[in-house]
């Protein structure tokens, strides 16, 4: 939602909410929501009107204060679309800040539905109590070339490396600093060579290793964010 939250605003629902609320979650007028616009916290709301042209709701009092959010991104290049609904969805879940798709050497699967996976981190950030959204960027054509050149130079950059001869995930993050940071997961079949090489000369890129098995794009991704938000997010708190 991203009408500002205060007491006593009304907000119209427009006809897809609406329908969304009254036919299939079932509420009624004088029923109670929880909504967030990821700026403001959990505020409670009321609804005062709901049918299949539209609705309103009253916004009535904070529930939870506005929380911030680890900065991690996940930069992916993209797989089959139930997977790729599987990484936004799970990656949401375990906090990632944005989603960065873009195309690589290998890359089997060359579109990505940029608005589908927006609807999706929504509908993950609200089953999860999630107070905001992540941002999900549209496909990057370029290449790693290009996501390079444009890189902000203060975010570290976690580069799961297949190669094998990256030290282990969980002791290179238990070593790193705090700060902005994003990992950065290949496709099926990886990283070509050139691409490899490519990354490693880069200053910001940390390579980390996976442990001795080759792990599908979607699971390297969620893992790799796991320990990452196990021992430098928000799990530690």
């Amino acid at each position: 939602m991203e009408t500002a939250l205060n007491a006593g605003v009304e907000i119209d629902l427009p006809k897809e909410q609406a329908h969304y609320l009254g036919t299939v979650l079932r509420k009624m007028a004088g029923d109670d929501l929880r909504v967030f616009n990821g700026e403001s916290g959990e505020w409670r709301a009321e609804i005062q009107q709901v049918s299949r042209k539209g609705g309103r709701l009253i916004i009535c009092e904070q529930l939870r204060p506005p929380a911030k959010m680890p900065d991690i991104w996940l930069c992916f290049a993209p797989v089959r679309k139930h997977r790729n609904a599987f990484i936004i969805e799970k990656g949401t879940e375990l906090g990632a800040a944005v989603f960065y798709p873009i195309l690589t050497d290998h890359t089997q699967f060359v579109r990505f539905n940029a608005d589908k996976a927006r609807l999706q981190a929504i509908e993950a950030s609200e089953q999860t109590e999630r107070l905001d959204v992540p941002k999900v960027r549209d496909l990057r054509v370029g290449g790693i070339e290009v996501m390079l050149k444009d890189w902000p130079q203060d975010r570290r950059l976690i580069f799961a490396d297949e190669a094998g001869d990256a030290a282990p995930a969980l002791t290179v993050l238990k070593g790193m600093e705090d700060g902005p940071a994003a990992i950065l997961i290949g496709p099926e079949g990886g990283f070509s060579l050139r691409e490899r090489e490519m990354i490693r000369t880069k200053s910001f890129v940390t390579p980390v290793s996976l442990g001795p098995r080759i792990l599908r794009a979607d699971t390297a991704a969620l893992s790799l964010l796991s320990l990452w938000q196990a021992v430098r997010g928000d799990w530690t708190v």
